[in-house]
């Protein structure tokens, strides 16, 4: 799933690890789990009323993991409706884990699945020439904003897509974590990628202030364990170390000063809390319930 992946190192393939060394010292999937469980049911609680079917776009589905959660769930709500799922995921990686995660899968027989290999732009200019607007019954776009150039022009499209009682859900980090806070401090001192920017949920609810669009927001609090960051030479630390400024071997290759600032700073209680001798990172995520 494309969840945090918010940089693209020239190294794939490290990449893609301290993405999964992210996800294996943090609550972030388990903090989702939690919204899932106890939010969603009730978010999606009308989205398939007196339709013989439900449309669910997933932008950005990644691997899959969640977008099975969220289908699981409208099952529950709706037992034996029809599903249409689509995803648009720019990744042939990811969308290869997608189909093999459905593969092996057990009560998908009532979901028809398509996915689409393109970008969030890509796909919605991909309809504007069509001109034949499907409309949808439940959009989700999990940790993806961070790709997306003109964000209200994006949340303004998907919005005119919805269908009658229709909801997005946006996940993506809080502007009350501690990522906001390094962006803010950092960014213009990290190398910039010009596919990612910074954004949070306070940018978010912003957008969707100005542009008249109703929403609820929900903040869930998530840990990512970076105590491994602070003992030289550990190669999990250098790899969180990536992820969290999404610079490749930023333990090795950037200036002494800046990297002994940034690991000051996280060991500070604004950052980070420090319990049973671990240092953990504020990785709070707000989940964004738009409505139709």
């Amino acid at each position: 799933m494309a969840s945090s992946m918010r940089s693209l190192f020239t190294d794939h393939s490290r990449y893609v690890e301290s993405f999964r060394r992210f996800l294996s010292n943090s609550t972030e999937h388990q903090c989702m789990q939690e919204f899932m469980d106890k939010k969603l049911p009730g978010m999606i609680a009308r989205i398939g009323d007196t339709k013989s079917e439900i449309k669910i776009l997933s932008i950005g589905g990644g691997a899959g993991e969640i977008d099975l959660q969220i289908l699981s769930k409208v099952q529950a709500q709706y037992p034996g409706v029809h599903i249409i799922n689509e995803v648009v995921e720019p990744s042939a990686e990811q969308i290869t884990k997608y189909k093999e995660l459905v593969a092996k899968t057990s009560n998908l027989e009532n979901i028809k699945f398509a996915w689409h290999k393109e970008t969030s732009s890509e796909y919605q200019n991909r309809m504007m020439e069509k001109k034949e607007l499907q409309r949808w019954d439940f959009i989700h776009m999990i940790q993806m904003l961070y790709y997306v150039k003109d964000i209200p022009a994006t949340l303004k499209f998907f919005h005119s897509l919805l269908a009658t009682n229709a909801k997005i859900l946006i996940i993506l980090v809080s502007g009350a974590s501690s990522w906001q806070k390094l962006w803010e401090k950092y960014g213009p001192r990290l190398p910039r990628n010009d596919l990612c920017q910074y954004v949070t949920s306070s940018d978010l609810t912003q957008i969707l202030d100005e542009l008249g669009i109703k929403y609820k927001c929900y903040d869930l609090l998530s840990t990512m364990d970076i105590s491994d960051c602070f003992i030289d030479g550990n190669e999990n630390g250098d790899l969180l170390w990536d992820f969290l400024t999404e610079t490749c071997n930023f333990n090795t290759t950037a200036p002494p000063d800046l990297k002994a600032e940034i690991m000051k700073d996280l060991q500070k209680p604004e950052f980070s809390i420090k319990k049973e001798g671990k240092v953990l990172f504020n990785n709070s995520l707000s989940f964004i319930v738009v409505e139709a």
